[in-house]
């Protein structure tokens, strides 16, 4: 039986993340392959899925919706943090500029991070919306190994 790609594989590959006008958010294929194990979160999970059922040698591109990429946009994810508590949950002495991806201390040790929006005397408003929801992109990837 050929080895195909499944969950618990650990696989080394070239892919290239795109927008649609081509612009790439990563690419291996001028440089080194990446190593992964599927189903351990290296990837989204609509990432991983393209890759289920590939064989070695393989090479396909694939369009991703942006349910199948990094989910759809919340608008529930855009909210306003007092500057109290965006300084008591992040960097206290850093300069935030819009556009500034920010991390803040979650609740029992964890982190996330936003998209400052706005800031002003009362508050920063940020996106916690992952940078790619509501995108569709192009997946392009050759399986070099599966082991």
């Amino acid at each position: 039986m050929e080895n195909t790609v499944k969950i618990d594989s650990f696989l080394t590959l070239h892919y290239r993340l795109s927008f649609k006008d081509g612009a790439d958010i990563a690419n291996t294929f001028t440089d080194k392959p990446a190593t992964v194990l599927i189903g351990a979160g290296q990837f989204a999970p609509g990432l991983e899925n393209a890759l289920m059922g590939m064989i070695n040698g393989e090479h396909k591109t694939v369009t991703l919706s942006p349910e199948q990429g990094f989910g759809l946009r919340n608008p529930e994810l855009v909210q306003k943090i007092s500057l109290e508590t965006l300084q008591q949950n992040s960097n206290p002495d850093e300069d935030y500029s819009v556009g500034d991806m920010v991390e803040f201390d979650a609740p029992h040790g964890g982190k996330y991070a936003g998209t400052l929006q706005s800031i002003d005397e009362t508050g920063a408003w940020f996106d916690f919306n992952h940078p790619l929801a509501g995108k569709e992109m192009i997946f392009e990837v050759k399986i070099i190994s599966i082991l």
